[in-house]
């Protein structure tokens, strides 16, 4: 699998304010690093592919606000075209990333990983993730249906980015 050009940092919740403010969800470990006055994000998607139309956003202010920052950017001066960036995301190059620890993934290369049981038993695919207030959450495509599996220690055994497969000890019931 090539490496990805870019990693999501941010998702764009929604607007607040009038004068075109957003409220960002950080998704890094960094968010400084990123999202600081003068720096620099590009629009993309949930894959960590930019838009169609690469727009590249400059950030003029950000402060935290509930869990996430309250962010001007310069491109986006009013409330109307705040609203018309809700659930996008935002994507740095990977270049400018120091690459993840071991066992550490970025967030968009979750999506299509083999899920395993420690013992190496097929569980399913990946096919969403989801920041609920437990945590981040993944649905798991198995051939019996869907399964939600947190992303968190006691159930994730491992993640391999190389073999693009996690595995996992749930507890009894979790994929019932």
């Amino acid at each position: 699998m090539a490496s990805p050009e870019f990693a999501i940092v941010g998702r764009l919740r929604k607007a607040h304010g009038v004068r075109g403010e957003v409220v960002v969800e950080v998704i890094t470990d960094t968010p400084g690093a990123f999202f600081a006055p003068g720096g620099r994000v590009f629009a993309g998607t949930a894959e960590g592919k930019p838009t169609r139309d690469p727009l590249e956003l400059h950030i003029d202010s950000a402060r935290p606000f509930k869990g996430g920052l309250l962010i001007h950017f310069q491109e986006i001066t009013d409330r109307d075209t705040a609203d018309s960036w809700r659930e996008r995301y935002l994507l740095v190059p990977v270049s400018e990333l120091a690459p993840p620890a071991e066992g550490q993934v970025f967030y968009h290369e979750l999506l299509g990983m083999r899920v395993r049981m420690a013992d190496g038993a097929d569980v399913g695919v990946v096919t969403e993730i989801y920041e609920l207030p437990q945590g981040l959450t993944l649905e798991v495509r198995r051939s019996t249906g869907t399964a939600l599996i947190p992303y968190r220690e006691g159930i994730i055994v491992s993640t391999d980015r190389e073999d693009r497969e996690i595995r996992i000890d749930p507890p009894a019931g979790l994929l019932e």
